[in-house]
């Protein structure tokens, strides 16, 4: 069988979501969408399924996979519905809803009053994607009461710049929120993960923890204690040695400056792992420190084990994990860790309590 696997530390994400809970208070909706960022969402849910006050997912298919698997738990919608047949499956199932737009609104107005709603109202604070604007906010708060089908109503924003501690913008967006909905009913939501580990104006009624769940800190800098939860890992499947002045891989982009002895290892920009990845990008080698050398493939990548004269073929390669942060690969791929832990497939999840 390929060595490639993510290893995903269930114990690791319920310290994770206990720690967000812990430091915002209130309740907390453990945000799986995207099948839980890569790491699987019925299994993350049902590992939370004990101490979770509710899940969240982008949309409805996520949540009826979620009621598929037997989870009772509220689970909100975050963005919304897309037609009438959609709420017709929201009312049936018990779904939440966020309503972001006008024509959402209009759903509702005109839906068979089958079963109330539970809706959280989004206000655009200064993200600018999504949401009413704040002086829209009081008129839309009494059309969706005034429809008769909404059961309870939590206002919403969301953040553009939480992770950024230096800049303003978060307490800015904080008090446009609170100016707009100053006479309003509700609990509130507005801290995400950046929003719960460094904006304590922002934790209310309900967090919404999502890459912090899975151990990716947005703000690395500060060592909040969060827990990496995937590990994903391969193994070295063949060596070789090339001289001095050799190419390898690729474009020939890495040219050894010595004899090199180089793995070859079964993981590649199919399985997840970021192509744009440049030479030096660190892994570990049965748990040593090592980097990739050459330009990642499809299925494979190169590595240089020179310094390590015990690793060879069936060596153990950390990608990321406990030993190399996913954050860390995620700047030498000039992305996010949201991004790639996301794009992880093809690998087998195995899962440990």
């Amino acid at each position: 069988m390929r060595p490639a696997r993510a290893l995903i530390d269930l114990a690791a994400l319920r310290h994770n979501y206990r720690l967000a809970r812990r430091l915002h208070g209130g309740r907390a909706l453990a945000v799986v969408k995207a099948n839980a960022y890569g790491h699987g969402a019925v299994r993350c849910a049902q590992a939370l399924a004990q101490e979770a006050d509710g899940f969240a997912v982008a949309f409805l298919e996520e949540a009826l996979e979620l009621r598929a698997a037997g989870l009772q738990h509220p689970i909100l919608l975050l963005e919304g519905v897309f037609s009438m047949a959609e709420l017709g499956e929201v009312m049936r199932h018990g779904l939440w809803i966020v309503v972001h737009h006008e024509a959402q609104i209009e759903m509702l107005e005109r839906a068979a009053p089958t079963a109330a709603v539970n809706v959280w109202l989004k206000i655009n604070s200064g993200m600018n994607r999504a949401g009413f604007l704040p002086a829209a906010a009081t008129h839309a708060w009494e059309r969706l009461r005034a429809t008769g089908k909404v059961a309870d109503i939590t206002l919403m924003t969301h953040f553009a710049r939480a992770d950024e501690p230096q800049v303003i913008t978060t307490a800015e967006q904080v008090a446009r929120f609170d100016a707009a909905t100053a006479r309003l009913p509700g609990a509130r939501s507005l801290a995400n993960s950046g929003g719960i580990l460094g904006w304590p104006a922002a934790r209310r009624d309900w967090a919404r923890p999502g890459i912090l769940l899975y151990g990716a800190d947005p703000m690395p800098e500060q060592h909040h204690g969060l827990e990496p939860v995937m590990t994903l890992e391969s193994a070295v499947m063949a060596v070789r040695e090339i001289a001095a002045g050799e190419p390898l891989g690729y474009g020939g982009r890495f040219v050894a400056e010595r004899p090199t002895r180089v793995g070859l290892v079964a993981m590649g920009y199919a399985d997840g792992y970021p192509r744009a990845v440049p030479d030096g990008t660190p892994v570990a080698i049965d748990e040593e420190p090592a980097r990739i050398i050459g330009r990642v493939s499809m299925d494979m990548l190169t590595v240089d084990l020179t310094g390590l004269p015990d690793a060879g073929i069936g060596s153990r390669v950390e990608l990321w994990g406990r030993r190399v942060p996913v954050n860390r690969v995620a700047q030498a791929a000039g992305t996010i860790a949201y991004e790639l832990l996301c794009n992880v497939k093809r690998v087998r999840l195995s899962y440990s309590d």
